[in-house]
């Protein structure tokens, strides 16, 4: 089945997303990281999509979506998020998302119990204020365009410091990504780190998955994740932060499986 792309309005502008999949019982929907895009999950789409019905959304400042003029938290892209979700007329669903989507997922699922049936997080942000606060060192401000164009190699550097080295076409469409959404990372990054992802995280109460790689860098916070949420269930998959495309098979796997144990 072909992947198809669609604009849907909000309150706040258009959001751009991909469809796919079989129509009938309950959508999963996708939420990416940063700065990446809904292509992110084509892979997984494209192995899921006899199964179910499936919804990749761009969040603003990122993809094809409308670019905010000022972001105050999370909570802002969840609402406009959720806006997407009933303007394409979804009811009830399940969402995956993935790190800065993992926190809007955990918004989601804490925020709509009655809608959210399952919660699927690549890479929980299960982090301390502490902690947060060393991330934001590192994960922060922009990479802005220059005029002698090292923007463009830094960009690529950092996508390759992250893991993205192992496919090529995945580097390079990751840097376009993140080059499009440079306003949108900064955005995104001032607010992410303000985030209480565990208070949100304890709220859940709909059926967890969380998974994480070994070089993903939110693994030293799995087990953490899952003593702090004991019913979740918990999967090492392979693919550094990009474990949707480089372990394709093995994250449509666990999705599928842990949708089936729910019966879904």
């Amino acid at each position: 089945m072909p992947i198809r792309r669609h604009y849907v309005d909000t309150r706040e502008g258009q959001v751009h997303y991909r469809s796919s999949g079989r129509k009938g019982g309950v959508p999963i929907v996708f939420l990416h990281q940063t700065a990446s895009s809904g292509a992110m999950w084509e892979a997984i789409m494209g192995k899921l999509e006899a199964e179910y019905e499936m919804y990749a959304l761009d969040t603003p400042g990122f993809g094809g979506s409308y670019d905010p003029e000022d972001v105050p938290s999370i909570a802002y892209y969840t609402d406009v998020l959720m806006d997407a979700v009933n303007g394409i007329g979804i009811a009830d669903f399940h969402v995956v998302g993935h790190h800065t989507g993992a926190c809007m997922a955990v918004e989601m699922a804490a925020g709509w119990p009655d809608r959210v049936k399952t919660l699927s997080l690549f890479g929980p942000v299960q982090l301390t204020r502490e902690e947060r606060e060393e991330f934001r060192k590192h994960f922060s401000g922009p990479i802005a365009p220059t005029a002698n164009g090292d923007y463009l190699l830094k960009t690529w550097k950092y996508i390759s410091d992250l893991g993205g080295t192992e496919n090529l076409d995945l580097h390079h469409r990751e840097v376009v990504d993140m080059l499009r959404a440079w306003r949108g990372r900064a955005m995104t990054y001032k607010v992410v780190w303000d985030q209480d992802f565990p208070a949100f995280y304890a709220k859940t109460t709909c059926p967890n998955l969380i998974m994480a790689a070994r070089d993903d860098v939110l693994w030293p916070y799995l087990d953490r994740a899952k003593k702090d949420h004991p019913s979740a269930e918990m999967v090492e998959l392979r693919g550094a932060n990009f474990e949707p495309d480089l372990d394709a098979p093995g994250s449509a796997r666990s999705i599928r499986d842990f949708l089936k144990r729910h019966g879904y």
